[in-house]
């Protein structure tokens, strides 16, 4: 039984209930080890009597425990205590996709498909790992108050759905999967279907089927053609309603393969909304050879007794209904009956309309490549097409190029395929930027990709730089280095910018720049994520812990050794500066505390023996004050002893050694003064000194 402030595995204590569900409440709790706050799930009785369920469980909140990905909520501990069984996972404040959705009523389709995404992300990353949800849905999405999606109950699900058969069934079966609803194999395709269910609830705010019953909405999700969203909300994009229409397909060859090519079409649909580039049939998949087995037979045997549902259709359409209207032959109709009409007909005649539209296309074809015969052969007559400039096998002739402005002749050049070069040359009778002439001669032969040498009238006011902005970085290299200019690549982040598109140049597009200057350009990588999250790497090497932060944009400050009373962690990263899972700007300073085991405690009891062993003028009785201080420095005691001996107890030391200071009064020695004028001599009370006494301390290990 659960009580607000009992502890849990001696480290999680319970703060108050913040959840409830089919199989488990879930509570808010303080880890006292890490000094964090944490989600504590602890099933239900029910659940924690059966071996076989909590075997599962375990084993596969293990797995889960694996995962470590910023749209998952992270798993930390499994454990048992006093025969109720927990899990320990990320705290995250916020809200269920399924309330989120309740509150708004729907989704905009922009919103939708932005929380598909990241949903989608976390569960790849399950996925990549060989983690299968099987119970994907709005209640196990929650959005936290940063706007951060995460996906929950990994392998909690699984263990689930292999045992047991619960009252949160209902609220699972409007977002299974065929093969779920049958009980056969189930595999990643299966979370592709229901994470196909809950982007038609976030766009529509209903769930495509409904009953009475659980098994009466199973059957829907096996039998029934899935409605599209766009019945209930006709604005939705066309790319974005095939997504789903997709996703949702009976057959799970027939649907997206992997959550990475769902994601791909996802992102596109934000792009291109209303561009129909999602393709149904899975061509590799949709030819696969496939085996019957003997149950399947036997049921395709008996179905095959029954005329199918499209047949039932078809006849539904072709029966015909009483009616007093004539027919051909000017008789009434008095009674239905079915008279399908000859199919052979209706082959023919869609025959005979075929052949019918090809010769109509071939026609039309014919009659315009004889008009562009007509139109070349007149040109070529009047000089229209000349080609004086083309020759034989590749080979072309220079053209001439005096008095052609410079990016006239270069544009005519290039088009033959040349590569024009472009000398200044001062002239006092030839405009400024007007060709002179070129170092080859007009009507001489060259080969594609020789390079001629133009002579323009001017000074050389360097090379105008091309305009890269928003051209993939290939392209845009080859733009700048055909003009002449070497390239200097750094990358930055972009909202408008595809990623490894150009955001930016220097100098800028439409300046001149000296031949064969450098041309920075700047790479995007994208949107820049405003804050990344602290990674989990407890339990991990130093290295690896600092490799793992390191890989997540942060940067290590210190690494430094710290007590920790959990012997399993020596040696290994027992806590963070920061809480996993915070989020933090990146590059953030991050101190890793690696455990050197738990720290050892001393005791110290003796009975103090008096000062007087060191010093004889110590007189018994005289106060003393005994001082204790480990050997860092530290004072760890303080008191006054009347007499000697004298007891000392001191529990709880962190240090072995230590010293013992005792400070006391002794009478000082009386003082002789002598007058030197008469001579007199005087005696006066010394008075007191203090004194001290050190000794060294050897405290006892508490076993």
């Amino acid at each position: 039984m659960i009580k607000i402030g009992m502890m849990l595995g001696e480290r999680y204590e319970i703060l108050e209930k913040i959840g409830t569900g089919g199989m488990s409440d879930v509570y808010k709790a303080k880890c006292h080890k890490l000094n964090r706050y944490v989600a504590v799930k602890v099933l239900k009785q029910e659940f924690s009597e059966n071996s076989n369920f909590v075997s599962k469980f375990r084993v596969e909140a293990q797995a889960a425990a694996s995962l470590m990905h910023p749209n998952i909520v992270n798993v930390y501990d499994v454990g048992e205590d006093n025969g109720i069984h927990y899990i320990v996972m990320e705290l995250v404040e916020g809200i269920t996709l399924k309330k989120y959705i309740e509150k708004k009523a729907r989704l905009s389709v922009k919103e939708a498909v932005s929380i598909a995404i990241q949903a989608c992300m976390g569960i790849e990353a399950a996925h990549n790992n060989h983690i299968i949800h099987r119970d994907i849905k709005p209640q196990n999405i929650i959005i936290s108050k940063e706007g951060k999606v995460k996906v929950t109950d990994f392998g909690i699900a699984k263990a689930a759905t292999s045992n047991t058969i619960t009252s949160n069934v209902m609220g699972s079966v409007h977002y299974t999967s065929p093969e779920q609803a049958r009980g056969g194999y189930s595999d990643e395709k299966s979370d592709i279907y229901s994470m196909g269910i809950t982007l038609f609830e976030m766009l529509t705010g209903r769930v495509p089927f409904n009953g009475d019953t659980t098994v009466a909405i199973a059957i829907k999700h096996i039998q029934e053609p899935m409605p599209s969203p766009r019945d209930y909300v006709p604005e939705i994009p066309v790319s974005v309603e095939q997504i789903v229409l997709k996703c949702t397909q009976k057959s799970p060859d027939r649907r997206y393969q992997s959550m990475s090519s769902l994601i791909e079409d996802l992102k596109k649909s934000l792009i291109s909304p209303d561009e129909d580039f999602v393709r149904t049939v899975d061509p590799e998949t949709s030819a696969a050879t496939r085996t019957i087995s003997r149950d399947d037979m036997e049921k395709i045997k008996k179905q095959s007794k029954k005329p199918s549902h499209t047949e039932e259709i078809r006849l539904k359409k072709n029966t015909v209904k009483p009616s007093a209207e004539p027919s051909r032959n000017g008789k009434k109709r008095s009674q239905a009956a079915y008279q399908p009409e000859p199919e052979d007909d209706e082959d023919e005649e869609e025959y005979e309309s075929r052949m019918e539209k090809v010769t109509t296309v071939l026609a039309v074809i014919g009659a315009i490549i004889i008009g562009c015969v007509v139109i070349f052969l007149v040109g070529r007559a009047i000089g229209i097409f000349d080609f004086s400039s083309s020759g034989q096998d590749g080979v072309v002739k220079m053209i001439e190029v005096a008095g052609m402005t410079e990016a006239e002749a270069r544009q005519k050049l290039t088009k033959m395929g040349l590569d024009p070069v472009v000398e200044y040359v001062e002239s006092d009778s030839v405009e400024d930027g007007i060709v002179i002439g070129s170092d080859v001669k007009k009507g001489t032969q060259l080969e594609p990709g020789d390079k001629v040498v133009l002579q323009v009238s001017g000074k050389d006011a360097g090379i105008v730089v091309p305009d890269t902005y928003n051209k993939p970085l290939a392209e845009a290299v080859a733009s700048l280095e055909g003009e002449g200019f070497r390239t200097e690549k750094k990358e930055g982040y972009s909202d408008t910018v595809a990623k490894g598109n150009v955001m930016s140049q220097n100098p800028e597009a439409g300046t001149n720049a000296e031949r064969g200057s450098t041309v920075t350009i700047v790479i995007s990588q994208g949107p820049q994520e405003s804050k990344v999250q602290v990674p989990d790497v407890l339990g991990l090497l130093p290295e690896e812990g600092k490799s793992t932060v390191e890989a997540a944009g942060l940067t290590v400050r210190n690494i430094t050794e710290v007590y920790n009373e959990d012997e399993s962690l020596l040696g290994k990263v027992c806590g963070l500066s920061y809480s996993v899972g915070t989020e933090v700007e990146p590059g953030t300073a991050i101190d890793i505390y690696v455990s050197k085991g738990p720290e050892a405690t001393y005791i110290y009891a003796e009975n103090i023996a008096s000062p007087a062993l060191e010093d004889p003028q110590y007189a018994e009785g005289t106060p003393c004050v005994l001082v204790v201080t480990t050997a860092s420095g530290t004072e760890i005691a303080r008191t006054v002893a009347t007499s000697f001996p004298w007891p000392l107890n001191l529990p709880d030391i962190k240090e072995p050694t230590g010293t013992l200071t005792l400070i006391y009064n002794v009478a000082a020695d009386p003082i002789t003064t002598t007058d030197p004028v008469t001579g007199e001599t005087k005696v006066e009370p010394g008075g007191v000194q203090e004194k001290t006494v050190t000794r060294p301390l050897q405290f006892l290990k508490k076993e």
